[in-house]
């Protein structure tokens, strides 16, 4: 069983030596989004709930390159920079995520500056 990487022109392009997504048999991990335009290379949005969008919609574009879609996704790994923003990014992350929900860890990280959430995924495709 082979490993593949997943790229595609409609999410932000890997800031270093990594792939967007990589799969294995049928095991889907996505590495982090953050809220980059994949065209512009730059911020959507000041809060952290346009931010939540914009990473949700390049999640979206991999998963979708993957053959992949949120019914696939087993677990969710938010990082946000402060713990103030919890609430805004529950209700965006509540309006997007489908039933049956994935499980999900969230954590408090430090970002490069501007970026207020990252958000990685693991799926399983069958």
């Amino acid at each position: 069983m082979a490993k593949v990487a997943i790229t595609t022109e409609n999410a932000p392009k890997a800031a270093a030596n990594y792939s967007p997504a990589v799969r294995k048999g049928n095991i889907l991990q996505l590495a982090g989004q953050v809220a980059f335009d994949p065209k512009t290379g730059e911020v959507v949005g000041d809060s952290v709930g346009e931010q939540t969008r914009q990473v949700f919609r390049n999640l979206e574009a991999v998963l979708t390159e993957a053959g992949a879609g949120w019914e696939d996704v087993v677990m969710v790994r938010a990082y946000l920079t402060d713990t103030g923003h919890f609430a805004e990014f529950n209700e965006v992350y509540n309006q997007l995520v489908p039933e049956p929900y994935p499980a999900r860890t969230t954590v408090y990280v430090g970002l490069p500056k501007g970026l207020l959430v990252e958000i990685d995924l693991l799926a399983v495709v069958d």
